[in-house]
């Protein structure tokens, strides 16, 4: 039965309103210590108990200790009977976009169940048929064009169809303090971007949940039980132990991933296939850049844009961190002085500009840097738009802003 969107928005406000304020180590301050999601076992465990369990997850699935959700569950005596994996596969090492077959993990021998191989439909339902709770544990960036979210929404949908119910073991959003960048135009809808959400949108992956059900953004609702993180708010700066996929190795990266990522809707390398990507950019003809780098080939960057070909550009890696911390912005600064230096070429955005255009989310943010428009003249056509989803989302903010 399709649910319309005020019964949804309501029901997941009841229910986030009454998990939230029946877990006395809610995380509501800082000044607590911080516990992950998957550390607070006696919230969680008590759901598991007698079911058979799926887990949608990858390598950045660990606590604090370093040890894995399956192994964490597997040693409390949860029946895991499936692996759910995402881009760059279970063990995060594939390429951006490259298919990741199923296959079976080594060492417990459980099957893992691509979902680039499930499609856009999701699991089959044989899938479905071989658990009862699927448990989400595994590290987003907090941007809507990166995709474990996209996969998650998925997942959702298909155990709202099929009655199952779906546990989210939080985690910090390492750009979850702030929130910028252009709203997706829904006939923009793809596998890097799935929702009407800004580029930084600032929430964890079980306040995400939360609103995409919430505003009637998934099809079919699900039984949606978040487990918060204690001692987080949208104030706290929170370093990746593990790096979340092959080119997001640091947190300079990620910081930089919400600017820098516009590159891969252009002809101009964003440093894929060098130790630093997302950290420089540059092009064979962008002669006035004084950083040179020439992308090879390499484990997680196979095949990168403008492989052996000596680049000219910029470093961004002399920025210090406190500096990406506060800046707070999706700065096309960048996109704009690659696009001036290399003398407005035709072919500057390929394909019709149709894959920046995804990225974006707008039409309008290409065709304002083609009539010569600076980045902040761009930024500042978003901010009502920011403004609005501030407020939209308030109701599913589990943690003080």
């Amino acid at each position: 039965m399709m649910w319309n969107n005020a019964v949804c928005r309501f029901v997941a406000l009841v229910a986030a309103y009454l998990f939230v304020v029946s877990c006395p180590l809610g995380a509501r301050t800082s000044s607590e210590p911080l516990l992950l999601g998957d550390e607070r076992s006696n919230l969680y465990l008590p759901l598991l108990e007698g079911q058979r369990v799926a887990i949608f997850s990858n390598q950045t699935g660990c606590n604090s200790a370093g040890q894995h959700v399956l192994d964490l569950l597997l040693a409390q005596g949860v029946e895991v009977t499936t692996l759910f994996s995402p881009e760059h596969g279970f063990r995060g090492t594939a390429d951006a976009g490259a298919h990741v077959a199923s296959s079976v993990d080594e060492r417990t021998g459980i099957p893992i169940l691509s979902l680039y191989d499930a499609g856009r439909n999701g699991p089959s339902d044989e899938a479905m048929q071989r658990f009862d709770v699927l448990v989400v544990d595994i590290q987003d960036v907090g941007l809507r064009f990166y995709t474990y979210y996209v996969s998650m929404l998925r997942l959702m949908t298909r155990c709202g169809a099929c009655d199952r119910q779906v546990v989210i073991l939080d985690r910090p959003n390492p750009n979850g303090h702030y929130v910028d960048g252009p709203l997706l135009d829904m006939s923009l809808k793809s596998g890097v971007g799935a929702l009407p959400i800004p580029i930084v949108h600032g929430l964890t992956l079980g306040e995400l949940a939360l609103m995409a059900q919430g505003e009637g953004w998934v099809e079919t609702p699900c039984r949606l039980t978040v487990v918060p993180c204690a001692g987080y708010t949208h104030h706290t700066y929170y370093s990746l132990p593990i790096a979340p996929s092959p080119n997001l190795p640091d947190m300079r990266s990620i910081y930089l991933y919400p600017s820098t990522c516009f590159f891969e809707g252009t002809c101009v390398s964003l440093g894929r296939g060098t130790p630093y990507p997302f950290q420089v950019y540059g092009h064979p003809a962008m002669q006035s850049g004084r950083y040179v780098f020439t992308p090879v080939s390499r484990p997680g960057a196979t095949r990168p844009v403008l492989e052996n070909q000596k680049c000219r550009g910029v470093s961004l890696r002399g920025l210090s961190m406190k500096r990406l911390q506060r800046l707070q912005r999706v700065d096309l600064s960048y996109v704009v002085d690659a696009y001036r230096r290399m003398g407005r070429p035709a072919d500057f955005f390929p394909r019709e500009g149709r894959f920046f255009d995804l990225l974006a989310g707008q039409r309008y943010v290409r065709q304002m840097i083609l009539e010569g428009a600076s980045a902040d003249e761009i930024r500042a056509r978003w901010q009502d738009d920011v403004r609005r989803f501030k407020e939209q989302r308030r109701p599913y903010l589990l943690y003080p802003e």
